[in-house]
């Protein structure tokens, strides 16, 4: 069930959320922080309980996004990823919403109701991509130790058989002369 389809009987509910945002790539680094800080005062405001965040980190886009921006089509290919993880009841989602999209820095969002297990295990998304980075540098650089040696030999041995062709060659001449 989307949060904002709540039933009458879950209005009361506390629930769990996370608010997954991307700030503008427009937005200096230094203010970024400033940003989830306006985002979390925000949250707290409406009388919902933070309990977890991820700061937010510029990212490559997947694709380009387009946002209507002082009477203009812009599009960007990067932008700064966070999220916050919050309870709050169901009936007053809705106006936080409203006030979170009054924040002009970010590109945009999404709101999710979390499950038990999505609650007590967050996927933290920037860990995860330098664990990434770091299995790919490892793997790289194992690849380069495979392949240099081999490479590095190989190439010994036509230098090898270079010099042992030229040796023949000047004492077969030795011979001649």
């Amino acid at each position: 069930m989307p949060a904002t389809e709540a039933t009458a009987e879950t209005h009361n509910e506390v629930v769990s959320y996370e608010f997954a945002f991307h700030v503008l790539p427009t937005v200096a680094e230094g203010e970024v922080p400033v940003v989830l800080e306006n985002i979390k005062s925000t949250i707290i405001k409406s009388g919902a309980e933070i309990f977890d965040s991820e700061a937010p980190e510029r990212i490559d886009l997947a694709y380009p996004v387009l946002k209507h921006m002082e009477g203009k089509n812009r599009k960007f290919t990067s932008a700064y990823f966070g999220w916050v993880r919050f309870r709050l009841s169901a009936e007053k989602l809705e106006s936080l919403m409203e006030e979170l999209l009054g924040e002009v820095a970010i590109l945009r969002h999404l709101t999710i109701k979390l499950t038990k297990v999505e609650e007590a295990k967050p996927f933290r998304f920037h860990e995860h991509r330098k664990s990434v980075k770091m299995q790919e540098v490892v793997s790289e650089d194992a690849e380069l130790l495979a392949v240099v040696p081999t490479e590095i030999e190989a190439h010994v041995v036509v230098e090898e058989k270079a010099l042992e062709e030229s040796l023949e060659k000047i004492t077969n001449e030795e011979k001649i002369v």
